[in-house]
């Protein structure tokens, strides 16, 4: 997911020469790790219709891995004392790969959740250890760049996961299109095997605890209001393709086409961020919540116009990319003491986050109808731009 990276534990270490390949290997990995989540976004209505599900249910694919994402970064730390990160990197990449076995044969929901439990497991523990990993592989002075190449991969992923999928489950179905993460999950496997070293576990475990950071000020107002954006976006994100499909009446090739503009966008929206954060975050963090919020709303009167829908979706796309950079921004100016421990309950929230928007977004669309559903996701946007208007530091 977009941003994350940027949050990972970062343990200290002595820094060994630069191990560009397994750098490589890793932004590979990263890559394929977002298609694999949010494949299901480009494939609900194949995949429901072929195991007999409503939209709704099976959007629960998105819910399902979001909540064992949660588990596994609160609980992989202490689970995983004692072994070495390579082994455990290996193995997390293993994981995927069978992840894709299982859903690409799933013959039922219950397999299908499973599949999706696994690539969950995946994306907790690899996002609670990614940018700890890079720190050791590549001396100081080349952390930046190094994690710069790691975010390229998470946004270029995030860019053509959704379109991608759209566009091979046309040709060759929704399981074939989650099959391709299997030999990519294999090229990942062979790559870190010859190319990342030995990283033994650290000694010492952490030294914060990550509860404990809610005790400091408007640390618990900035977590809510980050929950709530990421509730609010996949409450609305998840259920598009059905939308463009019920509602907008686009074809496969139009669709793929309006998601890989919102991919596009996205990237634009990386690109411009900072110098918003750098100007005011207090206003972006009520700013572009509020204009999502307004995006919602807009698909709701005019969501049956393609070209409207297009560019809505397109600017849509640009602020959701963006935004939760402003969150990662807030959390270095409000905890620059406890960033680690603040960053892995940020991991928590965002999954956790992403799961209820699912889950509730899918509950709205099934029963109340599309409209709903973006209502819905509209209320919770704008609630995240009322309280992250009050949390943030006042020098910021």
């Amino acid at each position: 997911m977009s941003g994350l990276v940027a949050t990972g534990v970062m343990e200290q270490a002595e820094p060994q020469p630069a191990a560009w390949s397994a750098v490589l290997a890793l932004t590979l990995c990263v890559s394929t790790l977002i298609a694999s989540e949010f494949m299901p976004v480009s494939l609900l209505t194949p995949i429901a219709q072929d195991l007999h599900l409503s939209e709704g249910t099976a959007g629960q694919a998105i819910a399902i891995s979001g909540l064992f994402a949660v588990l596994t970064s609160l609980f992989i730390a202490r689970l995983s004392a004692g072994v070495d990160r390579r082994h455990l990197l290996m193995g997390l990449t293993a994981l995927m790969g069978l992840s894709g076995v299982v859903v690409a044969f799933a013959p039922d929901f219950l397999v299908l959740m499973l599949g999706r439990a696994m690539i969950g497991v995946v994306i907790g523990g690899f996002w609670s250890m990614s940018a700890a990993t890079v720190m050791r592989l590549v001396p100081p002075a080349d952390v930046p760049r190094a994690l710069a190449l790691l975010n390229g991969g998470n946004a270029l992923a995030t860019t053509i996961a959704a379109p991608l999928g759209s566009f091979l489950g046309q040709y060759i179905g929704w399981r074939g299109a989650f099959f391709v993460v299997v030999p990519m999950a294999g090229l990942t496997f062979a790559w870190k095997y010859f190319s990342l070293p030995s990283l033994p576990a650290p000694a010492d475990g952490p030294q914060v605890s990550t509860f404990g950071v809610l005790r400091k000020p408007k640390v618990p107002l900035g977590m809510a209001a980050a929950a709530l954006l990421f509730m609010g976006q996949f409450t609305a994100f998840t259920y598009f393709r059905p939308f463009l499909e019920q509602v907008t009446g686009v074809n496969v090739e139009l669709l793929s086409l309006i998601l890989l503009g919102m991919g596009a966008a996205g990237l634009v929206g990386n690109a411009v961020i900072g110098r918003l954060v750098a100007r005011s975050l207090r206003c972006t963090l009520l700013l572009l919540p509020l204009a999502m919020v307004l995006i919602a709303l807009g698909l709701t009167q005019w969501g049956h116009i393609p070209w409207v829908t297009g560019l809505l979706l397109a600017l849509w796309g640009c602020i959701g990319t963006a935004v939760p950079v402003a969150w990662w921004a807030w959390l270095a100016r409000t905890l620059p003491d406890d960033a680690e421990a603040g960053g892995g309950l940020m991991v928590a929230v965002i999954q956790m986050a992403i799961t209820l928007g699912a889950a509730w977004g899918g509950w709205l669309f099934d029963r109340l109808g599309y409209a709903f559903t973006f209502y819905g996701a509209a209320g919770l946007l704008l609630a995240s731009g009322v309280i992250g208007l009050i949390c943030v530091p006042k020098e910021a």
